[in-house]
């Protein structure tokens, strides 16, 4: 479809006949639909009581999940506008953790909410202002909501790891598991920052979930070099060297002509010689253990088992600086410059064999700076869907340690915000003031769902919630195991303040955009490209629609 504008008698043509161009009224209609899609994709996860999704991708390989950020990635979407919803998903996992699949719900439903109004002829700007304003009033309310967490707390802490936990594939040992991810998370904080990086996660397959474990130390997925080197070292100094022990080949290509056998057997003997120096060296300085981070030559390898010295070739750089941060080592990238003070300590480093794998263990360390998660679950798929649920509980940990800030779950905040926000909206002007109602309807949605979600009466269960914020419960929230309404806080399901305001923030940003666009211009068929098997969810140019185009979605506040 060539787009076409008249200059006198002369067409001209302006768009290539490839494009295709939808403006107006369908263009907003077809992005708000993508986006709704993905938002009903991930719904039926959320809460305790959410049910898992089975991905099955081309090749065959299967993913079990509840976690919405690794449903929407493995889903493999290439709406532009449903993309933007993804987007949220990923923004809500990096910044906090968790509290992706109620981020991506919100978004859905503020965009369901918006359709309503726009058919009643309300421009998408005063839509997208009173949204903002509403979002803006909702984070104030929720910082006056907040309760005070002392970070020595460690009670509070294991019920916030606990709540991220809540409907997982790892609910079975949620409360061993929580006890695990609080002391982890508590062992790596820096004065400053906590870094989860330095939480190594080893899954194993095999054994139950409660016999997961937290090693005080770092786990390395290697076995030592020789077999006649010893399999555990108490009391251990440890080198760390990012490099090889192996005779440094020449920079420039030389040709050497050996006249003699003698001559030949000078330059092997030399090389052993550099080699023996190398393994002196680490003698020395008093090393027992050596973790190197490229090769060791097979002669240094047979002098560093003579002198009982445990070595690990190949160590990833990754696994160079946890042991550095765990033994209060230095990774030296020259032997030479390697002395007694660059060692750090172990009490042990030992060769034990997990789930049939032999690994390194480091441990018994003065101040563990890195620690290792060691999971375990039944199958591939049990230990992997533990893992999500770990990561997301070290998110919640490591932000409330941060924050210092909860509010209590259950849907709690949703309904107070809603009920708070309806009386906000009496004090905005102007056609604003059905956006901000409208919002405050939007966020109903997660207690709603929750309900649903536990097989309870969705309409009975907001009533309640409705008539308890009413009466003044800032924390009442639903049960979803009982049905009730009871007090989240004194119940103890808790959850860090900043996954909230993140999951309003970009639902609210990532709504607004979508809404401001009033043209969408394809360079190329929206229906034909991509396969058409998610068609049944959105129009033409839906979740399998509009094949290459991710980047096509900013353009709406162009036009």
């Amino acid at each position: 479809m060539a787009q076409r504008q008249r200059m006198g008698n002369q067409p001209m043509i302006v768009l290539s006949e490839e494009s295709q161009r939808t403006s107006g009224k369908d263009a907003q209609t077809m992005n708000i639909t993508a986006g709704k899609a993905v938002a009903e994709s991930v719904r039926t996860t959320l809460g305790p009581k959410g049910m898992d999704k089975m991905l099955v991708d081309s090749g065959g390989s299967v993913v079990v999940t509840n976690d919405g950020v690794t449903i929407l990635k493995e889903m493999d979407i290439d709406h532009p506008a449903a993309n933007m919803i993804v987007e949220v998903s990923e923004t809500q996992e990096e910044e906090v953790g968790d509290g992706t699949t109620s981020a991506v719900v919100v978004a859905g439903e503020l965009l369901d909410q918006a359709e309503e109004l726009l058919d009643q002829d309300i421009h998408a700007t005063t839509l997208a202002q009173g949204f903002r304003q509403a979002a803006e009033q909702a984070k104030e309310i929720l910082d006056e909501q907040a309760i005070e967490v002392s970070t020595d707390d460690h009670e509070t802490l294991t019920q916030i790891a606990s709540t991220a936990m809540t409907g997982k594939g790892a609910e079975s040992a949620k409360d061993r598991l929580a006890e695990l991810v609080v002391d982890a998370v508590i062992a790596v904080a820096d004065d400053d920052d906590i870094d989860t990086d330095n939480v190594s996660v080893e899954k194993v397959v095999g054994g139950s979930i409660d016999e997961s474990e937290l090693v005080e130390g770092v786990i390395v997925d290697k076995e030592r070099v020789d077999e006649n080197m010893p399999y555990a070292v108490e009391d251990a100094n440890v080198a760390l060297f990012d490099g090889a022990i192996e005779v440094k080949e020449t920079e420039i290509d030389a040709e050497v002509n050996v006249t003699d056998p003698d001559q030949l057997q000078q330059f092997l003997d030399q090389e052993e010689q550099q080699l023996r120096e190398m393994v002196d060296h680490l003698v020395d300085i008093g090393a027992d253990v050596v973790f190197v981070g490229d090769g060791i030559d097979d002669m240094a390898q047979h002098y560093l088992a003579q002198e009982g010295i445990l070595a690990v070739r190949r160590a990833k750089s990754g696994d160079l600086k946890r042991l550095a941060r765990a033994t209060g080592g230095r990774v030296v990238s020259n032997l030479e410059d390697l002395d007694s003070d660059d060692l750090g300590f172990a009490g042990s480093v030992a060769q034990k064999d997990i789930g049939g794998d032999e690994r390194i263990f480091v441990e018994d360390v003065e101040e563990a700076k890195s620690v290792t998660l060691i999971l375990r679950g039944g199958t591939e798929h049990v230990v992997d869907e533990v893992e999500r649920a770990i990561e997301d509980s070290l998110g919640v940990v490591r932000t409330t340690l941060l924050d210092g800030q909860v509010l209590p779950g259950g849907g709690a905040p949703e309904a107070e915000l809603a009920l708070q926000l309806r009386d906000f909206a009496d004090s905005v002007g102007g056609r604003e003031q059905l956006a901000v109602e409208a919002f405050a309807d939007a966020l109903e949605v997660i207690p709603r769902t929750l309900a649903e979600n536990a097989g309870l009466d969705p309409i009975d269960s907001l009533v309640d919630l409705r008539a308890r914020h009413d009466g003044g419960e800032l924390g009442a929230g639903l049960d979803a195991y009982t049905g009730d309404v009871i007090d989240m806080e004194a119940e103890g399901v808790v959850e860090p303040l900043r996954v909230k305001t993140q999951a309003i923030e970009s639902a609210t940003e990532a709504a607004v955009m979508i809404l401001r666009i009033d043209d969408v211009i394809a360079a190329g068929d929206l229906r034909s490209s991509g396969n058409d098997d998610d068609g049944d969810d959105m129009p033409a140019g839906g979740a399998g629609g509009m094949g290459g185009m991710g980047g096509m979605g900013g353009m709406g506040g162009a036009m």
